[in-house]
């Protein structure tokens, strides 16, 4: 059972939330290992369609072991961070997402890998469209449907 956000003042509403999801740089995939012992890794991603994208090596890793175990998962991403040395304190935004992950088949890789593309090399369209078609069956995707996710910032 999840527990209430106790500083409900700090919780962001659905659009900054997205937002957050949106334009962070990485988010942090958290698994549990079949042994019970938590995991988590830091994986470049994109949200797309209420979901959660990244791709890794084929087969391979930890992460797609825990997945394949567990399919829950948890994805945190923090956003713009600011200290406020005076105030000991922290500026900040970050999103916490709850789902089920699953690793996509062979002809569902390709808008997700473009997707990643268009997020981390917008300026090389083209030359991606090409790396994706070349090496798509090397790579897995995995898709993290949201169940649930929650925001919380400090303005």
């Amino acid at each position: 059972m999840m527990k209430k956000m106790r500083r409900k003042d700090r919780q962001l509403n659905t659009e900054d939330t997205l937002t957050v999801l949106e334009q962070g740089e990485y988010g942090i995939l958290s698994t549990i290992c079949e042994n019970g012992t938590p995991y988590g890794v830091p994986v470049s991603y994109v949200y797309s369609n209420n979901c959660i994208y990244f791709h890794c090596a084929k087969n391979v890793g930890l992460k797609l072991d825990n997945i394949g175990n567990n399919s829950n998962v948890c994805f945190t991403v923090v956003g713009k961070t600011e200290l406020l040395p005076a105030k000991f304190s922290t500026k900040y935004e970050s999103a916490i997402v709850f789902g089920q992950a699953r690793l996509l088949k062979e002809n569902e890789k390709k808008e997700p890998l473009l997707k990643l593309i268009e997020k981390y090399s917008p300026d090389f369209m083209e030359a991606g469209r090409k790396y994706v078609e070349k090496s798509s069956s090397e790579t897995d995707i995995v898709e993290i449907s949201i169940n649930h996710a929650t925001g919380k910032g400090r303005k």
